[in-house]
């Protein structure tokens, strides 16, 4: 054996025997070291030192006597507290100089120190009333020997994130909470290593049953214009969660509903007419039953339609000293209306309807109400004009044209009553007889005996008509159209005339009738049939040496 071979083997067994020396426990050859105080989320170096650096081979790292790191010579490892637990932590570190050998470290039992305890949620108030708000706190304490450790809050409602996600403040204010908002409340604490949960909360969010339901109409007071806009707004004094709303009229049955969170809703008709009058009323329910307002009465007026204008005359036109009514009236539109009357612009007077309908207005004709006539109808929602029409006066007043009238009239059956006197005047003369009714008659047709000085007819059967009778001149001595205080219209007196020619070409007219013939006509008022009882019984023949005359 040669010198430095025997060397070694005694070194060895010098190392040996200092192993084995009393004292050793308290001069350890290896020991395992760690920082101080350890917080959960820190990591952990763990430091495996020998006396003699050299000599060591391999160091291998052990938890509770099971290894969890080796198979190389590192003097320290870092673990993440992540994925470690409490326990004892030791290292071997192992050599050979004649024989192989392993050196085990003291036992280091590392505990890590809460960074911050499990956070606790509160709620305030502990019960919210639907519609107000409720804070959520997530309570939790960071150890001050980490003052710059930053915390990160979430808050949760069963697995929904609350707010706008995770933040540095331990509060969150929700400003309005519903009976659906009720639920299991949660939160965590977190920092970038550590995330710790509270336990679960339930909160139950009361709910108000609704109260004090309000209709309220728009325009106020219910007047409303056809073709014009309605709102109806339905309100509760008390009441919380979705509300459903629903609006009603008297014999129509619901017209609109709506549900939600909130206080007030409203309802719009966009055109109301004539039938959308009526009572109207709201209700109100949050599941607890519905509340009815009170009733309101809802009026639509109608504005008035483009009046109609006529003229009203008893006698059919218009002349001067007649009364013409003046009528307006629109067909449609709410009263009372006022209606005005005008005459080229001007106007004339106005009248009033209230219960609608038309009105009139009298006029006294005279020769200057002839132009252009209108009128205007107004309730109150707007004015309406008519269109015009033409007004035309006779220039004569109804007086004279009744006397004229009259007066033409009167000659025209003085005429015929002449006529048919002188012919039944000729008649008596011829006959020599009279009427059954006492006047003269006269058949222009007889039959009469052959004289020896005309020869006999052809025909003895055939009658014989007598020659016409001869022309009588009419000459009127007095007339008198329409005097007063009288019902008499017309007056007149005549006198017949023969005339030569006649005369001589007449023989059946005797030389002893050749006098004068007056005749006096008259054209009383007439009352029905009474005409005739006026004109036509009145009539008597004379007859005298000096003249005749009838009167009629």
């Amino acid at each position: 054996m040669s010198c430095p071979e025997l060397f070694r083997i005694l070194m060895h067994l010098w190392l040996l025997l200092l192993l084995l020396a009393p004292g050793r426990e308290q001069t350890r050859w290896l020991i395992l070291q760690a920082k101080h105080p350890i917080y959960e989320g820190d990591s952990v170096t763990l430091k495996c030192l020998g006396k003699k650096e050299k000599s060591i081979i391999q160091r291998d790292y052990y938890k509770d006597e099971e290894k969890i790191f080796g198979g190389s010579n590192l003097q320290q490892i870092i673990i993440n507290s992540v994925f470690m637990d409490p326990g004892e932590y030791k290292c071997t570190a192992s050599g050979k100089l004649i024989i192989p050998w392993t050196e085990t470290s003291n036992s280091l039992r590392i505990q890590f120190q809460e960074l911050f305890p499990h956070p606790v949620l509160t709620a305030r108030p502990s019960q919210p009333i639907e519609g107000g708000p409720v804070t959520l706190t997530c309570e939790t304490q960071l150890s001050p020997w980490k003052p710059d450790v930053q915390l990160q809050f979430c808050f949760f409602r069963d697995v929904q994130t609350l707010g706008s996600g995770c933040s540095s403040s331990p509060k969150l204010q929700i400003p309005i909470m519903w009976n659906e908002d009720s639920g299991s409340y949660w939160c965590q604490a977190a920092t970038t290593r550590i995330t710790k949960k509270s336990q679960r909360s339930q909160i139950h969010v009361q709910r108000i049953p609704v109260s004090h339901v309000n209709l309220e109409i728009q325009p106020l007071e219910g007047q409303l214009i056809e073709g014009h806009k309605l709102v109806l707004i339905c309100s509760v004094a008390k009441g919380t969660g979705n509300i459903t709303f629903s609006w009603h009229r008297d014999g129509r049955g619901i017209l609109g509903i709506k549900t939600q969170h909130s206080q007030l809703a409203e309802l719009q008709l966009p055109t109301v007419t004539e039938r959308d009058a009526g009572r109207y009323y709201c209700t109100a329910d949050n599941n607890n039953g519905p509340i009815l307002s009170k009733k309101i009465s809802v009026t639509v007026k109608i504005p008035v339609s483009c009046p109609v204008f006529t003229f009203r005359s008893s006698q059919g036109q218009a002349v001067i000293g007649d009364t013409v009514e003046l009528h307006c009236e629109s067909l449609r539109g709410s009263p009372p209306i006022l209606y005005r009357f005008y005459r080229e612009n001007v106007t004339l007077g106005n009248s009033s309807a209230p219960w609608g309908g038309g009105a009139s207005f009298n006029l006294l004709v005279n020769t200057e109400h002839a132009g252009n006539y209108s009128c205007e109808a107004d309730n109150g929602l707007g004015a309406q004009r008519s269109e015009v029409v033409t007004f035309s006066v006779i220039g004569i007043s109804r007086s004279r044209v009744g006397a004229a009238t009259a007066g033409v009239t009167g000659l025209l059956l003085g005429l015929v009553i002449t006529a048919v006197l002188l012919y039944c005047f000729g008649t008596r003369r011829k006959s020599g007889g009279t009427s059954a009714m006492g006047m003269p008659s006269y058949n222009p047709c007889v039959h009469q005996e052959p004289s020896s000085s005309r020869p006999p007819p052809s025909n003895p059967e055939e009658p014989i008509c007598s020659e016409p009778l001869a022309v009588l001149d009419l000459q009127p001595v007095y007339s008198n159209v329409n005097p007063e205080n009288t019902n008499l219209i017309y007056s007149q007196i005549q006198n017949i005339q023969h005339t030569n020619g006649n005369l001589a070409n007449s023989p059946r007219v005797h030389r002893e009738d050749t006098g004068p013939v007056v005749i006096y006509s008259e054209l009383k008022k007439s009352h029905g049939n009474d005409f005739a009882k006026h004109t036509s019984k009145r009539e008597s023949i004379h007859e005298d040496a000096t003249g005749n005359y009838e009167n009629v």
